[in-house]
């Protein structure tokens, strides 16, 4: 699973990082010893899926270059109560700055991750891909889509730069003007290059023919009920890729994934994903 780009990754750090002491940490400053040393340890109070522990790493890293660390769990790995994900040591003041934002990364990430994996594990063995949205925390979406990957599942475009995507309210527009939706994607097919991805959302079944006629690569069903999604599969036929969205949970996921959708987009998995209870245990030396 490729990580987040080291570049992005910095600069979200960093951010963060001047939001949490714009001027120093002060505390630290003024009650911790200059010389003092301080071994710290990341640790799970709950089971899950781990995804930003090389991410908190890189916190320490750009707080204090004196500051080693060791990645224990890898991201995407499975893990238990207690366990140790990483452990860092390094002068005292330099570990405590640079704590808070080191966890709330990795729980935000681990969140996701989790969640993700729930889904995912729901739906296996039925052919159907679990992927996120665009539903992500702005300025976070970099290391929210790499945690959905860890959590085993995909992403879809991540900007709307990446791909033509009509949904209901283009729709809307391209009504309200008096343009046919056939003639409007092949105008799009035209206009765009061969290797760029094109999907419409529709919500009722009628609109499905003149659609997938008009040449896109992908469909999207949405909150549209599991007998209708079968159905909708079905007059597909296999000349688009069929994806679902909407009225998307763990208690009905595994019913959408068995309608045969190749894809089921799920943006609870950003925003709605609980950060997970991870703690930075400190000894001071």
């Amino acid at each position: 699973m490729r990580p987040a780009p080291r570049e992005q990754v910095d600069a979200i750090i960093r951010a963060a990082l001047l939001e949490d002491a714009p001027w120093g940490d002060l505390t630290s400053e003024v009650l911790v010893p200059d010389a003092a040393w301080a071994t710290a340890e990341l640790r799970a109070r709950v089971p899950g899926t781990a995804s930003g522990i090389a991410v908190a790493l890189r916190v320490f890293e750009l707080v204090d270059a004196g500051i080693a660390g060791e990645q224990l769990v890898a991201d995407g790995a499975r893990f238990e109560t207690g366990a140790v994900l990483a452990r860092v040591e390094g002068p005292a003041r330099a570990v405590l700055r640079a704590e808070r934002v080191a966890l709330n990364l990795a729980q935000r990430m681990s969140g996701v991750a989790t969640l993700t994996a729930r889904y995912v594990a729901a739906v296996e063995g039925t052919g159907a891909r679990i992927v996120d949205t665009r539903k992500t925390t702005p300025g976070l979406r970099v290391l929210e889509r790499q945690a959905v990957r860890d959590g085993g599942g995909g992403n879809h475009r991540a900007t709307l730069s990446d791909a033509v995507m009509a949904k209901d309210n283009h729709l809307a527009v391209l009504e309200a003007a008096g343009v046919a939706v056939g003639d409007a994607i092949r105008a799009a097919r035209a206009a765009i290059g061969h290797t760029t991805h094109l999907e419409v959302e529709v919500d009722r079944l009628e609109q499905i023919e003149p659609v997938v006629a008009a040449g896109v690569d992908s469909i999207m069903l949405d909150n549209l009920a599991p007998d209708a999604l079968r159905e909708g599969v079905r007059l597909v036929a296999g000349r688009a890729l069929v994806e679902a969205s909407g009225g998307v949970s763990l208690d009905t996921v595994a019913e959408i994934a068995a309608t045969g959708v190749d894809v089921i987009s799920v943006g609870a998995l950003t925003h709605s994903a609980p950060a997970l209870d991870l703690g930075l245990d400190i000894r001071v030396a």
